[in-house]
Order: C-alpha cells, then sequence, then structure tokens
C-alpha cells in the first residue's frame, strides 16, 4: 500500500519538474496560482500579447501592496518581484490556508527588445498592465518588391 504522503510528494515534484522545463509539454499546470510557497511556482501568472508597435503585459496581483513590487528590465528579461502579506487575526487558528504568502520572482524573457525609457505600468483591482513599446529595429518592416522588366 503507498502512502498518502508519498502520493503527495510525487506529486509536488511533477509541479516542480513542470516549472523547471517550462511547458515544454502540451499540459498546462492548472493548480492554483496562490499556493504556500509561491516563490517556487509560476507566480504572478501573466498574459503577454503584442501588435505592431508593443508587447501588452498583465499580471494577476492581488492583495500585493505596490510599494512591495519591484519591476525591472535587463536586455530582455523583465523582473516582476515582490511580497505579498497575509494578516493573521490574533489568537485565530487556521483551518485552511490556500493564499500563499512571501516573496516572489518571476523573469519573463521577451522576444525582442522594447524601448527602456518608455515602459508605463498601471496596477487596478489586482491586476498590474505593462506596456512595454517595442525598439525600432524590433518592430516589422514591410519590404518592398521590384517588378523585373
Amino acid at each position: 500500500m503507498i502512502s498518502t504522503n508519498f502520493l503527495s510528494e510525487m506529486e509536488a515534484l511533477r509541479r516542480e519538474m513542470n516549472d523547471i522545463f517550462g511547458g515544454l509539454t502540451q499540459e498546462q499546470d492548472t493548480s492554483g496560482a496562490f499556493l504556500s510557497g509561491i516563490g517556487t511556482r509560476r507566480y504572478p501568472r501573466i498574459n503577454l500579447n503584442e501588435d505592431a508597435d508593443n508587447y501588452y503585459m498583465t499580471a494577476l496581483l492581488p492583495g500585493i501592496d505596490t510599494a512591495s513590487l519591484d519591476i525591472n528590465l535587463t536586455g530582455n528579461s523583465l523582473t516582476l518581484s515582490g511580497e505579498r502579506h497575509i494578516e493573521e487575526p490574533d489568537g485565530a487558528r487556521w483551518q485552511r490556508q490556500e493564499r500563499g504568502q512571501g516573496k516572489f520572482m518571476r523573469v519573463i524573457e521577451l522576444p525582442l527588445e522594447v524601448e527602456s525609457g518608455k515602459i508605463s505600468a498601471e496596477y487596478a483591482e489586482g491586476i498590474l498592465q505593462i506596456l512595454l513599446p517595442k525598439t525600432e529595429t524590433a518592430k516589422p518592416k514591410r519590404i518592398n518588391i521590384n517588378l523585373g522588366k
């Protein structure tokens, strides 16, 4: 008979391996983003899309004090880091704790260069929105075709 502790440890190992290999498989990690130890998981969850001129990133960051949030760009790597605190009522005992707390850091590799001096960010209702303007060399260029004689 296999103990439930062993199965829990194997599931945790599977999730860690999925995180290490960054979604190289088709399987999507559907486990919650707000588990204890959020520093070791893909947190915050993000969406990244683009148009011809910009990248647009949104990150789910509920309960984050913006004073503890840092956004840094080095080359093509955008780093989001910060800390989430959960207030614990005096004398209360936890019955269930699913929302993670503590420090986190996530590095997102951008496909092309961005104008670091023109990046802007807004935070409202737990969602961080970052506008990342592309450099001129990163923008698509139309190539004209010369017709032969």
